[in-house]
């Protein structure tokens, strides 16, 4: 919901699992190697859990990632199985279809196998899965949020100690709906570990004068204000949205906890500005469509979601008026780009399950 790229410099962040789903369905067959189906892109590949190495082929990467990973931890508890994957999540949107294939794939494997990996440790693989055999530096919120996700709940989350509450989310009167750009400018990997090295580097600038900072999100805006002649714009600006939108996060919360939907939209709106004039990982679709919202007295809040560069935009709009503003968003969207919008009703729901296979 909020707390965007906040995840990797240490704040808080604001996610939720939702009511979208990958399924997996797993079956031992008794050999070292592995089978793995996916039914949306109708293709499948072999693993052989003797030889495990990176793929040409992106989307094998986390199968492969978490399989390293989980042998890494609890060396030959994996033995030869097959896997179809069905999912109803569109790929490069923004909602995480990456972290619930890991997740889920994690979670299958523990479960078919009896591993005895705890919640924490499918958490951190599934992390480090994309970190070394994807190659994006990710945070750990996503794959937090698949796993602890529970149903009608934000994750309240300190991505430094790990610690997390859960918060009501009861939106009404208002509907949670993404409005997927159908864009994507593949800049999203390699400018997600740009903006992560940049933060890097000026919490190593502000730590020479203030050692006692151990993240960027824990820094003052006043006090990063203080390096605007030091550091440059690009390096200020990141740690400034990083600073403003940690405690963002914790102004969202309050709004929620008083029921201030109204306040709580604002932060949604403010969160975006900052995602796209200071860390600048927005692009023209999302703007437009944040925008757009703004004109309409029944939508509270917008911004995008994601690492950036495309997917959705999440919107909170009143429940009489969301197919009213699906079919004005994509109208206009229609007519300023010739592309078209796909809207998505979403639910805050569960985190990754077990469900028995059905008889027969």
């Amino acid at each position: 919901m909020i707390g965007e790229h906040i995840d990797y410099n240490g704040g808080l962040v604001l996610p939720a699992a939702i009511d979208k789903k990958i399924t997996l369905s797993f079956r031992k067959n008794g050999s070292n190697i592995c089978e793995i189906l996916s039914s949306n892109f109708k293709t499948s590949f072999t693993i052989d859990l003797r030889e495990i190495s990176r793929s040409e082929t992106e989307w094998q990467n986390y199968i492969l990632g978490v399989i390293f990973h989980i042998d890494a931890l609890k060396p030959g508890s994996i033995k030869g199985f097959d896997c179809i994957i069905e999912s109803n999540l569109p790929v490069g949107s923004g909602i995480s279809s990456s972290a619930a294939l890991e997740c889920g794939l994690a979670k299958g494997l523990n479960e078919l196998f009896k591993i005895g990996l705890t919640d924490l440790e499918i958490i951190k693989l599934s992390r480090d899965a994309e970190h070394t055999f994807v190659g994006t530096k990710c945070g750990i919120m996503d794959q937090f949020a698949v796993i602890k996700g529970v149903a009608d709940s934000l994750i309240l989350l300190d991505c430094d100690t790990l610690e997390y509450k859960l918060i009501p989310a009861d939106f009404s009167p208002f509907t949670l709906v993404l409005l997927n750009t159908n864009v994507s400018h593949n800049l999203a990997s390699s400018e997600y570990n740009v903006r992560r090295d940049e933060c890097n580097t000026a919490l190593a600038e502000i730590q020479k004068k203030y050692p006692k900072y151990k993240s960027l999100a824990e820094i003052e805006p006043e006090v990063i204000e203080k390096f605007r002649k030091i550091l440059p714009e690009n390096l200020l600006n990141r740690a400034l949205y990083v600073s403003q939108e940690h405690r963002r996060t914790l102004e969202a919360v309050e709004c929620l906890e008083k029921n201030d939907l109204k306040g709580f939209g604002d932060c949604l709106y403010r969160s975006h500005k900052g995602l796209q004039h200071l860390y600048k990982v927005s692009c023209n679709e999302l703007d437009f469509l944040v925008d757009f919202s703004k004109d309409n007295k029944y939508v509270a809040g917008s911004r995008m979601m994601g690492g950036g560069f495309g997917g959705c935009t999440i919107n909170l709009i009143l429940d009489d008026k969301v197919d009213e503003f699906i079919a004005k968003a994509s109208e206009a969207y229609r007519k300023k780009f010739d592309l078209e919008l796909s809207p998505i009703k979403v639910k805050i729901g569960n985190g990754v399950s077990r469900t028995e296979p059905k008889a027969g």
